[in-house]
């Protein structure tokens, strides 16, 4: 499993939500989907992607003198484990928010950005709501989650399947639960 901080670096998110689900991308591909990205720090953050293990390359192909590879992202690896996140600061906690809201909101803009963006057809949701849970409870939901969406990542493309990126963040509301009168 990686550290918050091998993740949660900007251009390494937006790398890894580009690669997740889509197969095989190679560099170039890769810099296609995020033009704003400079050869030279693509190709840093694929290395260290790569070398930390969180995608791997599956293809290596001669192309005018240079290899051409192809990656993808090896999903049981890109997670911060609960270890990990135990030994995040709550600033560390603070900074993987600010990365993971800021990329779920250039995912939208990307989204919202083409022409034929169609939300209210293409099922797009967003929705928060509330659960009352003990710990336990809560662990079992957590596992529930995983599992469901884990069940889809076996998913590839074609069939007239479309991509759909899942975000999910969990968050006490401790201030409801203080004012819960029951013991």
């Amino acid at each position: 499993m990686a550290t918050a901080n091998l993740l949660l670096h900007p251009v390494r998110m937006r790398i890894l939500q580009t690669l997740v689900g889509a197969g095989e991308l190679t560099t170039a591909q890769l810099r296609e989907r995020l033009p704003d990205v400079s050869p030279a720090t693509m190709y840093r953050h694929v290395a260290t992607l790569t070398k930390a293990g969180i995608i791997e390359v599956v293809q290596e192909r001669p192309v005018r003198g240079t290899v051409e590879r192809s990656y993808r992202v090896r999903q049981d690896e890109a997670l911060v484990d609960e270890e990990a996140r135990a030994a995040m600061t709550k600033e560390d906690h603070r900074q993987a928010v600010t990365v993971f809201t800021g990329a779920l909101m250039d995912g939208f803009e990307r989204y919202l950005s083409r022409d034929d963006a169609d939300p209210p057809r293409e099922g797009v949701l967003y929705r928060q709501g509330a659960v009352w849970a003990t710990p336990g409870e809560f662990a079992e939901l957590v596992e529930e989650l995983e599992a469901l969406v884990a069940r889809r990542t076996a998913h590839t493309p074609g069939d007239g399947r479309i991509r759909h990126i899942i975000s999910l963040a969990l968050v006490p509301d401790k201030a409801a639960s203080a004012d819960d009168p029951t013991p």
